[in-house]
């Protein structure tokens, strides 16, 4: 075995305290002779909630060697507040002790620069290897091994129970619902997202008339809907059929229920997460998406919000095909070209009443965004990725906080689910004004017209909320906020940029076909940037700061494709490693000329 570089873990620290631990607070010293494994993650994040999913196997085969410990770590003000943790926690089926840390003392004390990142410490509290980003599963499962083996033989693997304590669980009608639709026969259909299963509700949205699907997180379809089953399913369109359309979102795949037959079926998707180099057209059941979270018909077609890589796609049901229709995968807001555009983690969708226009809550922008049918992407509310409050007025200098949903509404205006702002906001694109329609709701989600009401998927607070569209707006004190994690302070002129990427145990890079690696640098605002921009295959790269730059974003994209090391096997698996990160900078004298940043590895 080979010698492996360790540095003593920091201490566990966070002023929220922890969770799922039966109010126990815990230590690395509680945790000596098991193998931790820090999961920094925020519940805004997709790319974290990929996470949380990749790692279940191993937690549940490790689960007498391994301890998995979240460390909540917001980017939002919101996600800063304990019981929006509490309820991240149970949402999305969390099932290890996690530390609320918001002030970002332990994420400093590991020197993290993104969402998500993963650090793992021996039995004997050393860091042995960090990650970021998706696709390291198979990494951390050798990596697993191989600790388990080397401490076994030393006698520091501790064996036994791990500190989770499940929470006691809440009986209510649904829980933490994601998006709603009305009916052809009445009535509305709920996507009962922690539940796992679609809820047949009433006109009063109150009476439960019919439960969908197994209540177990999995992947069936059936002729009724007892027999089927999904995983946090989110958003629901109506196809032209009646039939309605189910993002299945942790199924990574699109489903239809019959209301008429109660029957389940997949229409699009292989139920395994879409990756870089995969296809992005054909056939609807041969292509992998990626965390599908809202669903319109828009221009003849069914337009996906593809969360998981901030694009949209969309879904033929004449051809049965599906296609990537905009966004580069990038994640930011590019204005342009449908297939220029750059989107954060889309997560609502609507056709206005006129059928020119797509709304879209593209929610890690805080931003509203539309596509038209000329095939052009603008921006109507947002500013970037790390500008976000509740500031009504003209559009320009208005700000949201991670929306979730919009709802076009007859006078060609769009009601916005501000859901961090737990508010209900309107944009008018005749005016370019926008107002707050009502506040003191719990993390709204989507919203669905009935008449002269709107019908308010409250998440938080587990059900449907019904309002008569004000006439006026409700006055709200303006506030503005910027991402709290703090900027690095960057030499000015020449700069450096690593990405630290080692192959795990037993692989190597594959480089059969050409370069195995991929990098992209670009900068918020571009003119940050004199050199270096653009795409390479080195992980490394020299970038030049602007002359009188002070401060901006650095964009940095990277993956790489390493497979197993075996000569005897003709046909080795292969996996992908990726991660975005979005690096706020501060240009002064005596700042840093190297910035590195950890796919997979340490940095030396």
């Amino acid at each position: 075995m080979a010698p492996r570089v360790r540095v003593r873990a920091p201490e566990l620290i966070g002023k929220g305290g922890w969770l799922n631990t039966g109010n126990a607070d815990l230590s690395l010293a509680d945790l000596r002779g098991r193998i931790v494994i820090l999961d920094f993650w925020t519940f805004c994040c997709v790319n974290c909630l990929h996470v949380l999913d990749e790692l279940r196997e191993l937690e549940e085969k490790h689960r007498d060697t391994v301890v998995i410990i979240g460390v909540h770590s917001p980017k939002f003000v919101h996600e800063a507040e304990h019981q929006a943790v509490v309820d991240a926690v149970e949402r999305y089926g969390v099932e290890h002790p996690v530390l609320d840390d918001p002030e970002l003392a332990t994420w400093k004390q590991y020197a993290v620069r993104a969402w998500p990142t993963l650090v793992v410490i021996d039995p004997e509290g050393y860091v042995v290897a960090q990650h970021s980003g998706e696709g390291h599963a198979h990494a951390l499962e050798a990596l697993v091994a191989e600790l388990e083996a080397e401490h076994g033989a030393k006698g520091t693997l501790r064996r036994g129970d791990g500190p989770y304590v499940p929470p006691e669980p809440v009986a209510t009608d649904l829980r933490f619902p994601g998006k709603a639709v009305v009916l052809p026969g009445g009535g509305f259909l709920v996507s009962d997202s922690t539940r796992h299963q679609l809820v047949e509700m009433a006109d009063d949205g109150e009476t439960v008339v019919r439960r969908v699907g197994s209540g177990e997180r999995g992947f069936g379809d059936g002729v009724s809907g007892e027999a089927a089953s999904f995983n946090e399913p989110q958003g629901l369109a109506l196809l032209p059929d009646g039939k309605v359309v189910v993002a299945d979102t942790v199924n990574h795949a699109l489903r239809t229920y019959d209301p008429a037959t109660g029957a389940v079926t997949t229409i699009a998707g292989t139920g395994r997460q879409w990756m870089q180099g995969q296809p992005t057209s054909g056939p609807a059941l041969d292509v992998s998406l990626s965390s599908p979270w809202d669903v319109a018909w828009f221009d003849g077609r069914l337009w996906i919000a593809m969360a998981g890589v901030h694009q949209l796609w969309t879904y033929d049901p004449e051809n049965g095909t599906v296609e990537a229709a905009a966004g580069t995968t990038n994640e930011g807001i590019v204005d342009g070209p449908l297939r220029e555009a750059w989107f954060a983690q889309p997560s609502g969708l609507a056709a206005s009443a006129d059928g020119e226009r797509l709304w879209i809550a593209d929610s890690e922008g805080s931003a509203v965004r539309w596509a038209d049918r000329d095939g052009l992407v603008h921006t109507a509310v947002g500013k970037g990725l790390f500008d976000f409050g509740h500031r009504d007025g003209d559009a320009a200098q208005a700000l949201l906080q991670h929306p979730l949903g919009v709802t076009a509404l007859p006078d060609g205006s769009v009601a916005i689910a501000d859901t961090y702002n737990h508010a209900l906001r309107r944009y008018d694109p005749a005016s370019g004004e926008v107002t707050t329609l009502a506040t003191d709701l719990r993390e709204p989600s989507g919203a669905v017209l009935v008449g002269d009401d709107v019908v308010v998927v409250e998440s938080a607070r587990h059900r449907l909320t019904r309002l008569r569209l004000p006439e006026s707006a409700v006055r709200v004190e303006a506030v503005a906020h910027q991402t709290q994690r703090a900027a690095t302070d960057v030499a000015p002129g020449r700069l450096r940029v690593d990405v630290v990427f080692s192959a795990p145990a037993g692989q190597k890079l594959d480089t059969r076909y050409g370069p195995s690696t991929r990098l992209i640098v670009s900068s918020t605002p571009p003119e940050l940037l004199a050199e270096g921009a653009g795409t390479g295959t080195d992980l490394g790269r020299d970038l030049v700061l602007a002359k009188g730059a002070t401060e901006g974003i650095l964009h940095v994209s990277a993956m790489a494709a390493s497979c197993d090391d075996d000569p005897a096997n003709e046909y080795p698996a292969c996996h992908m490693h990726q991660n975005d990160w979005g690096v706020p900078v501060r240009v002064v004298d005596g700042g840093v000329d190297r910035l590195p940043l950890v796919l997979a590895g340490l940095d030396g």
